[in-house]
């Protein structure tokens, strides 16, 4: 009921300037942080477990109510960036502590380097494959914070301009990034691209980022690699001489 009447607020908001009609609200929420439970003034009062774990009392709901009425309201008059900075939460201003040991120090195999292929892709793919190669890796945990970032591209060559493009990071529906930890602190990285049935045909190829640990004067150096498959054709059809 807290979701249904969020919704409606918001909604109403955002539909009275004229500019939203028609809107559908949906509410995408973090669990296990910021406020715990938000239940309606009424829930509040019978004091289930719902009610009883709005640890903020029987008028947490009017407070949102509050608060997003006012920041639909902005988003429909197109003054958003008129609107304060709010704080920030306490937590996430010291380094959380974290009971995880540190990654090891990275090893390669001999006569090679981190970012080097292991595993090749093919030439030629076609919509609906699902190409795959395979790098001499370090652990992904010393990348430390990426989120600006990314261990994958998949990218394609622009003929007109002589260039290589973008088309995925890691964060594509269409990539998948699998890091295996092997022996004698040797790891590689999987990287698979599922091809589209919208991939324009034309030159790839697929890039993996990445850092690894070594010591150095007895203390731990973290460097950063990355490395690069061979060139691939995305083809409708195959072709046969």
């Amino acid at each position: 009921m807290s979701g249904r009447r969020l919704r409606e607020a918001v909604k109403q908001e955002l539909e009275s300037e004229g500019g939203f009609r028609d809107s559908e609200v949906v509410i995408a929420g973090l669990s296990n942080v910021y406020t715990h439970y938000i239940t309606t003034y009424e829930e509040y009062q019978v004091q289930r477990y719902e009610g009883a774990s709005t640890i903020y009392g029987p008028h947490t709901l009017s407070a949102y109510l509050q608060k997003y009425r006012g920041l639909a309201r902005a988003i429909a008059q197109d003054r958003v960036s008129e609107l304060p900075i709010g704080p920030q939460p306490p937590f996430f201003e010291k380094n959380l502590l974290s009971l995880l040991p540190a990654a090891s120090i990275d090893k390669k195999p001999v006569n090679s380097s981190f970012g080097d292929v292991l595993e090749q892709v093919y030439p030629v793919y076609r919509q609906g494959d699902v190409v795959s190669v395979t790098f001499v890796a370090g652990n992904p945990r010393n990348s430390g914070d990426i989120r600006d970032k990314t261990f994958v591209t998949v990218e394609i060559y622009d003929n007109r301009t002589n260039t290589w493009k973008v088309v995925h990071t890691d964060a594509s529906w269409e990539t998948r990034f699998h890091w295996l930890k092997g022996s004698n602190q040797q790891s590689n990285s999987t990287v698979e691209w599922y091809i589209p049935p919208s991939a324009s045909s034309g030159s790839y190829r697929i890039k993996h980022f990445g850092h690894y640990k070594e010591r150095k004067n007895l203390r731990p150096v973290i460097k950063p690699y990355e490395g690069t498959s061979n060139v691939f054709k995305v083809a409708t059809s195959f072709y046969y001489e």
